[in-house]
């Protein structure tokens, strides 16, 4: 079995061969598939990441959540503290190049602070993927630490396109899996109860 560092480096690499068009194409099918399930479709409030480099484009995802109506909230990193506070926006224009210049939240209102337990379906990033809802992140443990904190289940799910699912990802103790992969050609239903620590 690869480890997390050869399997992250492996998977972004196939990430970032994927040509624009294809690329295009698959988004299309990727934010169809998500926006398809039950566990989205029935979300008042979501949790999303903004794409950034290389990932399964996001922020058409976010502008069909705002315009069926939905609360969307998300992720500013806070340094000093290495942890994820969660921030509603109410349009992409609120969004500005934060930390390593992935963007975020221009907002720092406290009103519009919100945590994991404010929303109904939580979206996230990710290097690669099993079938079993095993995730490769990016190293930083920030949505792990978040994810840990939360204290109802949700429903996690992960967009990405099929070249970034792998046979197996080595699992630690501390790691949340992932309850649905949503890929260009399938979605993946990670067996287990979806938002637990599993």
């Amino acid at each position: 079995m690869q480890n997390k560092a050869a399997l992250r480096s492996d998977s972004l690499q196939r990430r970032d061969r994927i040509p624009p068009e294809v690329r295009s194409v698959k988004n299309k099918l990727i934010a169809q598939n998500l926006h398809a399930l039950e566990e989205v479709s029935l979300a008042g409030t979501i949790f999303f990441f903004v794409s950034f480099r290389s990932e399964v484009d996001t922020r058409g995802m976010i502008g069909s959540a705002f315009a069926a109506g939905k609360r969307v909230v998300l992720p500013k990193v806070d340094r000093t503290n290495v942890l994820l506070r969660l921030y509603e926006i109410r349009t992409l224009d609120e969004l500005i190049p934060g930390y390593m210049g992935i963007p975020e939240p221009s907002v720092t209102d406290t009103d519009r602070l919100c945590s994991t337990n404010d929303v109904d379906a939580i979206i996230i990033p990710g290097a690669c993927y099993d079938e079993k809802g095993n995730r490769v992140g990016y190293g930083g443990g920030y949505y792990d630490r978040l994810l840990a904190r939360m204290q109802k289940p949700v429903p996690i799910i992960a967009p990405a396109y099929e070249e970034q699912i792998v046979d197996e990802v080595p699992a630690e103790p501390h790691d949340i899996r992932v309850g649905i992969i949503v890929t260009d050609r399938r979605v993946i239903r990670c067996g287990a109860e979806i938002g637990q620590d599993l």
